[in-house]
């Protein structure tokens, strides 16, 4: 899963790097907006990726063949109403996305742009997060590996095809999105459908189970309103930038890729700590369960560090594939230090993150979040006026480090419940 994880970010990268070819800070600028946009009103509804891995991992790890199904459906039905009424709501997302970005009017024209084609596909966006949630429960990665690299391969294809070689520009690189995230549904649920044929049919009413969709609704609403504030706070980085200026805005897009891809790669030992830590509690085995905390810990601070120090050593090379712009590439250069030690204070964040949402404790991964989001709001409010941009780096490390801290103080007190009951 780390390297499906470590093929999407190249996706943001190939993006950006295809519109800084244009060499109009505006337009990157657009694109870094409406990139937070989307993914702030995507992850809200992760749930639908992380809540599937939690619940059937824990049926794989009860024997519980028919509810890793019937979980799968719930959620696919859940997915595509929601999915259909963003598509519906395009205009209306973007609209409110330019009021609270509040950008230049260039910025918000090409922001409006991608987000509008992007939720086109939202539907099959958000059935891709329910197959890969259910392929990631039962430990199946390989199958997951495949449609992820599907995704992201066609994607970048696409992007570099449409949005260079055609002239569409960043409609083309958001078509490019609508098409990798079509096939690979397409193809995901040809493959599960030929599965499920093969199994016994599930029985009357499994769908409507009442207790498992209070479960269901329960989580989901804990890790949308986690999700939702995750996300909130990078869109309000992504404004807070904008207030600083169109160039560190753009800067600012260039050097979040660095986080971004940082967090791709933990991001397989996340997705890990999940499957193993959800199997583990669903089979009731502590020994277990300790041991996927231990090896996910030691392995995402080795990766971490390895990043990091790449990252510090060859970080140019990346800043200038990305922009042709000398005046963006000058900027993101001196705040490159700053975005490349986020792999390092994000690590714990992303490891407890893994655990807790494969044990289901979905209440502390929301109520830490907000405690969480609750410092760093007041980190921008105190360090933003005397530093500027290195204040605003500054509160995303701090962020980052909350919210790993706030939940590894949770984790042996909600161990020993869980366990011994």
């Amino acid at each position: 899963m780390m390297i499906a994880y470590m093929t999407t970010p190249m996706i943001g990268i190939v993006n950006t790097a295809v519109i800084g070819q244009l060499g109009d800070p505006a337009i990157l600028g657009g694109l870094a907006a409406g990139a937070v946009l989307f993914d702030l009103v995507f992850a809200t509804f992760n749930f639908l990726r992380t809540g599937t891995t939690g619940l059937v991992a824990q049926a794989f790890g009860r024997g519980d063949a028919p509810e890793e199904q019937a979980v799968f459906w719930r959620a696919l039905i859940v997915a595509l109403s929601i999915g259909l009424v963003l598509a519906v709501g395009a205009p209306a997302v973007a609209w409110a996305g330019r009021l609270f970005m509040a950008a230049e009017p260039s910025v918000s024209n090409a922001m409006s742009t991608y987000v509008t084609i992007r939720l086109l596909a939202a539907p099959l966006s958000l059935s891709n997060y329910v197959i890969l949630g259910y392929l990631l429960g039962r430990g199946q990665a390989g199958l997951g590996l495949a449609l992820q690299l599907l995704i992201n391969v066609t994607n970048i294809v696409l992007s570099i095809s449409f949005g260079l070689w055609m002239g569409w520009g960043i409609a083309g690189v958001a078509w490019a999105t609508v098409c990798a995230e079509a096939l690979a549904a397409i193809l995901g649920l040809c493959v599960l459908v030929a599965r499920f044929r093969r199994l016994p049919p599930l029985a009357k009413g499994a769908l409507r189970n009442v207790e498992a969709l209070k479960v269901m609704f329960a989580l989901n609403r804990d890790i949308m309103i986690r999700s939702f504030v995750l996300l909130g706070a990078f869109a309000i980085i992504a404004r807070q930038g904008a207030q600083l200026g169109t160039l560190t805005l753009a800067a600012n897009a260039v050097l979040m890729n660095f986080f971004l891809l940082a967090g791709y790669f933990l991001d397989g030992f996340a997705a890990a700590a999940e499957q193993l830590a959800g199997r583990s509690v669903g089979a009731r085995n502590r020994e277990a369960f300790d041991r996927a905390v231990r090896l996910t810990g030691i392995w995402g601070l080795s990766v971490a560090a390895l990043v990091s120090l790449l990252f510090v050593w060859k970080g140019d090379m990346l800043i200038n594939l990305m922009t042709t712009s000398h005046e963006v590439r000058d900027l993101a250069a001196a705040y490159l230090p700053w975005a490349a030690f986020t792999a390092l204070t994000g690590v714990l964040a992303f490891q407890m993150d893994g655990i807790f949402l494969g044990a289901t404790w979905s209440s502390d991964l929301r109520n830490m979040m907000l405690v969480s989001f609750g410092v760093f709001v007041a980190a921008l409010w105190l360090l933003i006026p005397p530093l500027g941009n290195i204040g605003l780096w500054s509160a995303l490390h701090l962020f980052l480090l909350m919210r790993g801290l706030t939940l590894a103080l949770r984790l042996p007190r909600r161990t020993d419940i869980t366990f011994s009951s």
